[in-house]
């Protein structure tokens, strides 16, 4: 039987952020949404220049980190599956205000939340962006032949950031 369970987040962006888990680890996405990948999996692959949740041990499972390619002390593309920078920067996401209080580092803190159980207001909003990022796909497609990893890294280090697997 599932008890919900409160977090209680002190980390370099939040200080006594709360929320609630209400559903299972992993379990009862949306319909609309089915990532490919699960968090730690694209930890373990290399995202976001390994910058991302180095201060955050505290709220996520350990499991995550222990095979995550992080760097403590800066972007480091070559920590990224595909080798290659393929993000933009907090300030640019602040800028198109794609960033709100309860997610202040984007989208995959939002998805790391989600995986967990956390269910809110915002979850609509942030799968129709993850569904927005299927266009690339497309292109891979069209683009590069079926097996040619290193045809678009930027493009699939992108899709990897949003939890598509273009590997296969």
């Amino acid at each position: 039987m599932f008890v919900p369970q409160e977090i209680i987040v002190n980390d370099r962006m939040q200080k006594n952020y709360r929320y609630l888990l209400t559903q299972p680890v992993g379990k009862n996405f949306d319909s609309d949404f089915t990532p490919d990948l699960s968090p730690p999996e694209m930890l373990v692959l290399g995202v976001f220049g390994g910058k991302y949740l180095t201060d955050c041990h505290d709220e996520f499972p350990a499991a995550w980190f222990k095979k995550a390619k992080l760097s403590s002390k800066k972007f480091d593309p070559s920590l990224n599956c595909f080798g290659v920078a393929a993000s933009k920067s907090l300030t640019y996401w602040k800028e198109k205000g794609w960033l709100h209080p309860q997610d202040p580092r984007g989208w995959f803190q939002w998805y790391c939340r989600y995986y967990l159980g956390r269910r809110t207001e915002d979850d609509a909003r942030q799968i129709k962006r993850w569904k927005a990022m299927r266009r690339h796909l497309a292109q891979l497609n069209k683009h590069c032949n079926a097996g040619d990893l290193t045809c678009r890294p930027v493009q699939r280090q992108a899709l990897l950031q949003w939890a598509y697997d273009s590997r296969h």
